[in-house]
């Protein structure tokens, strides 16, 4: 019986020292800090990625505003060179990010003319922590520019017919 009494004791003085309890704490709280950083990571790339967009968007549609195009000394279509302008990642696609597809066209009611709008579409898909299984979404980004010099009778681009849902036509 006093055997029992002081494995007890020894138990109780055990449980009350606190030996230990920061490391179980930290343990605790890893897996949530972690979930938390990569979180910022990616919604960070998400951003730089639109930004990219928004600036690859703003130089077509400038370029095709004045009808000129840079990659026609190397056989590019203007959208395809505005492609090829983009970051790596964005450019050839990765497991994060799928290759950007850019559309030059003329929203509705356009005619093409000096002073008429024209209209560049960027976009690519996004996936949010694939680690995760997380769903993708696609980034869309759009600019517009007034036509200052009309293709007429030797344009440098050709309008895209076929233009996603997700780049407004209006």
């Amino acid at each position: 019986m006093v055997k029992l009494r002081t494995q007890v004791a020894r138990l109780a003085r055990a449980a009350r020292r606190e030996e230990g309890t920061a490391l179980i704490e930290f343990a605790l709280v890893l897996p949530v800090l972690m979930l938390i950083l990569m979180g910022i990571l990616y919604y960070g790339r998400f951003v730089s990625y639109a930004n990219d967009e928004n600036q690859l968007a703003s130089s077509a549609a400038r370029w095709a505003a004045i009808n000129i195009n840079p990659g026609s000394s190397s056989a590019l279509t203007l959208q395809q060179y505005v492609a090829k302008q983009a970051a790596p990642e964005l450019s050839s696609g990765s497991s994060g990010v799928g290759a950007v597809k850019v559309y030059l066209y003329y929203p509705t009611g356009s005619s093409g003319a000096a002073g008429q709008p024209v209209r560049a579409c960027v976009t690519s898909t996004v996936n949010f922590i694939p680690i995760l299984g997380v769903s993708s979404s696609t980034v869309v980004q759009t600019a517009t520019a007034n036509v200052e010099q009309p293709p007429g009778g030797s344009p440098a681009w050709t309008p895209d017919t076929s233009v996603p849902s997700q780049c407004p036509t209006t």
